[in-house]
């Protein structure tokens, strides 16, 4: 009877239980990133929309990120030039996502990582609200194109 609560058992309850609370937010996330990658014309993006899942690699996502922060900025950049719509940033929500990839960085130090991690979640937050506030703008803008009537 006594080996029904081992400590590994709390160990399994957690990973099962837990582990798809945090998931699921970052699945609706990297959706979010990947939609508004792919509401970038092929010309305008610098990378393609499917990579934004490399995210989902433990670890590897620390680096990634940083690659997805600029290549996101720099196709939104790209696209909003095209389609000659006012950005109120030079590199589109890249400042907050380069803050919050360094905050993702430096949470893993020691005594710092707590307040970095903290950190890091409200930036991350700040960033996917800004991302799909950019991908909003460039539907609406392509809903605006399509209901012009062509001469």
């Amino acid at each position: 009877m006594g080996d029904l609560l081992q400590p590994w058992h709390l160990f399994v309850l957690v990973f099962f239980f837990l582990f798809p609370l945090f998931l699921i937010p970052k699945i609706f996330y990297l959706l979010t990133l990947q939609k508004a990658l792919s509401k970038c014309a092929a010309a305008s993006r610098t990378m393609e929309p499917g990579l934004v899942w490399l995210l989902l690699v433990p670890v590897f996502n620390l680096v990634w990120h940083f690659f997805v922060v600029m290549g996101l900025a720099k196709s939104l950049k790209n696209e909003f030039a095209k389609r000659r719509i006012f950005s109120p940033e030079e590199a589109p929500a890249q400042p907050i996502g380069l803050a919050m990839c360094i905050c993702a960085c430096c949470s893993i130090i020691p005594l710092l990582g707590f307040l970095a991690a903290l950190a890091h979640l409200v930036l991350w937050i700040m960033y996917w609200v800004k991302v799909a506030e950019y991908s909003r703008l460039l539907e609406e803008q392509q809903v605006v194109i399509q209901a012009m009537p062509t001469a």
